[in-house]
């Protein structure tokens, strides 16, 4: 960690800092997350996003912030984590976004190495690249977001992610940001390479279960190809969409619908059994035992703890069988 540490020591020497600001500009905790991002807020919605990309590990953990009714705010290059919570906290207390950005910056050494993007609730957005981020970086702005790179292969990756959110306006609001983040990966990307990233979606207006206000939150920590990961987990995020809206339909006895959600969702991940698994039990419990027991038979090929799992069930009423339709389940061959 102490080598760690002096080799970022020197490279800020080396960037111009005098020795006193580079003791207040970085740590040896602190993360150097060089890196492209991107905030924005849905028009549709008024949710918001920060989404960021880095070979870092755990870039999410350093880079992005938000909180819902309030903005998003990403911190990187030499990173200032206290610019995500200080940011956010100013956003609460009336601040615009860039008038949050100014205040932020006023008092920090580092201002010159640093890069920082806020949107606020009400859509404002502010941008800063310091002029002493390492190249290629820069930003770009647009209706409600804004993009943002350092130390990239090339300086056509922030206006290709612009382009890519501008085009992609059909799509849902995650997978609308998430091209951004791909299109800067195809323009050539962090000049080291590829390990980790994160995706967060607050909701536009807070309520009063702030538990779930955090729409999406996923994050990749270490992986070879980061993106394609996401992605697989964003598909995944929307296939669980559905089961819980099929449980939902459940609870209001429209089993049309519970049945075409579930469905969708078993579409997407054909090879979770799971998803399969509490599909059948819920046919079972709305007195539709052939559909159930043809669900369950290749489950329970494939795996026999689901049969000793469907054994647990009546005991907490989660499968409200008759001892008779029960033992008809547990015999499947």
């Amino acid at each position: 960690m102490l080598l760690k540490f002096r080799l970022f020591a020197a490279a800020l020497l080396a960037l111009g800092l005098s020795q006193p600001a580079a003791a207040q500009v970085y740590t040896a905790t602190d993360p150097l997350a060089h890196t492209f991002s991107i905030v924005a807020r849905d028009l549709a919605t008024g949710d918001m996003a920060v989404a960021v990309q880095s070979h870092w590990f755990s870039v999410g953990t350093a880079v992005s912030w938000g909180e819902a009714g309030v903005g998003v705010v990403a911190t990187q290059s030499f990173v200032n984590k206290s610019f995500g919570t200080r940011g956010l906290a100013l956003l609460k207390s009336g601040k615009t976004a860039q008038q949050a950005l100014n205040e932020l910056l006023a008092t920090d050494e580092g201002r010159d190495v640093r890069q920082v993007a806020i949107v606020d609730a009400r859509g404002n957005v502010a941008t800063h690249t310091g002029k002493k981020c390492v190249d290629m970086a820069g930003h770009q702005q647009g209706k409600q977001f804004s993009v943002q790179a350092n130390m990239m292969l090339t300086d056509k990756v922030w206006p290709a992610m612009a382009r890519a959110y501008e085009q992609n306006a059909k799509l849902p609001f995650a997978e609308r940001v998430l091209s951004a983040l791909e299109a800067a990966q195809a323009a050539g990307g962090d000049i080291r390479g590829k390990q980790s990233v994160a995706l967060l979606v607050v909701r536009g207006q807070a309520t009063a279960a702030p538990w779930d206000d955090r729409l999406i939150d996923l994050r990749v920590e270490d992986n070879a190809a980061p993106l394609p990961e996401l992605a697989r987990l964003l598909r995944l995020t929307r296939a669980y969409d559905h089961m819980n809206a099929g449980d939902l339909a459940v609870g209001k006895n429209d089993m049309p619908k519970a049945i075409e959600e579930y469905q969708a969702a078993e579409k997407m991940f054909p090879q979770n059994l799971e998803m399969q698994y509490w599909h059948a039990i819920t046919l079972a419990n709305k007195q539709q035992l052939p559909a159930a027991l043809a669900l369950l038979k290749p489950i329970f090929r494939q795996d026999s703890n689901w049969r000793t799992l469907t054994e647990r069930l009546p005991k907490v009423g989660l499968l409200t069988v008759t001892p008779a339709e029960l033992q008809q389940i547990l015999s499947l061959k």
